[in-house]
């Protein structure tokens, strides 16, 4: 059997993009992590590294064989967590980043809740639509939105949203309300202008999925910037439910096309599957779950 200390060596270098940043991480020597490497090469009788003087990628037999290995390091450090820490109450810093809106709109709510039951733990949390580098930044955890979770992250479930289509009671007593999506392209929509399909919007109805090209006078990178547009009678927006529901709830945004739906957006949270997942961390994405599964 390979040797769990090889593999974690193994699927360090992977994640750290070299053996001197892998040894630096791990604490080991440059020439101990290339001959742990190697020992797991010959075991395997099969090469799972490229190794160029600039940099390393991953061979087909690496790949199927990193995703397996950081699987079974990650549940042994964290079987080993499970009993040295039975005892122990979470503490400590718990970095975490997140999109702006669902931090804003979600995260912002749970953390009172959260650091309530846990008061001995810290959290600082970066809400940023840029996607951050775990391991280079030093990050526990990172919230995001995504239908396909990276293969070189653990990942967890926590929720899923569909996006709603609504504008401000003033902008539909001056322009109307849509019947049919196609009616969208009549109307001043709010676009958010990161997403590469900026224009384009999405409906599931008796018809099957309709794509809807939609344009207007106002993008913008940033969601709550979205939402102050479509308050102020600007257009109308598309966003997941987290971000508008409370203000449909109000009436400060009154949705249209209710007999359509959009395709789900997924919620995950997700870690290093090789870096040891600290009792913070495990608790805080517990305590997610348990808030938006009922788990």
């Amino acid at each position: 059997m390979h040797s769990l200390e090889n593999m974690a060596v193994f699927a360090a270098v992977v994640e750290q993009g070299s053996f001197s940043a892998a040894a630096d991480w791990l604490g080991l020597s440059t020439p101990v992590v290339s001959k742990r490497v190697s020992a797991l090469e010959k075991e395997l009788a099969a090469r799972l590294l490229h190794r160029t003087t600039r940099k390393l990628s991953l061979t087909e037999a690496g790949s199927v064989f990193y995703r397996h290995c950081a699987r079974i390091v990650s549940e042994a450090r964290e079987a080993g967590d499970a009993v040295a820490h039975l005892n122990d109450a979470p503490r400590g810093l718990l970095r975490v980043t997140a999109p702006i809106n669902f931090g804003t709109y979600q995260l912002a709510d749970a953390l009172p809740g959260f650091l309530a039951r846990y008061p001995e733990i810290e959290v600082e949390m970066e809400m940023s639509d840029r996607q951050a580098d775990l391991a280079a930044e030093g990050f526990d955890l990172a919230i995001r939105l995504t239908s396909q979770p990276p293969e070189n992250l653990a990942a967890r479930h926590l929720t899923a949203s569909r996006r709603t289509a609504c504008a401000s009671p003033e902008y539909w007593a001056r322009h109307g309300k849509p019947v049919v999506p196609s009616d969208l392209t009549h109307h001043n929509c709010i676009i958010y202008s990161p997403n590469p399909n900026f224009n384009r919007w999405y409906f599931n109805g008796p018809g099957g999925l309709e794509t809807i090209s939609v344009n207007g006078n106002f993008r913008v990178n940033n969601t709550q910037a979205m939402v102050a547009a479509a308050l102020g009678g600007v257009g109308v927006l598309m966003l997941t439910s987290f971000t508008v529901d409370r203000y449909i709830r109000t009436g400060a945004l009154e949705p249209v096309l209710t007999d359509y739906t959009s395709p789900e957006t997924d919620v995950y949270a997700l870690y290093l599957p090789t870096r040891h997942l600290s009792t913070k961390a495990r608790v805080f994405i517990d305590f997610l779950v348990e808030r938006y599964q009922g788990a």
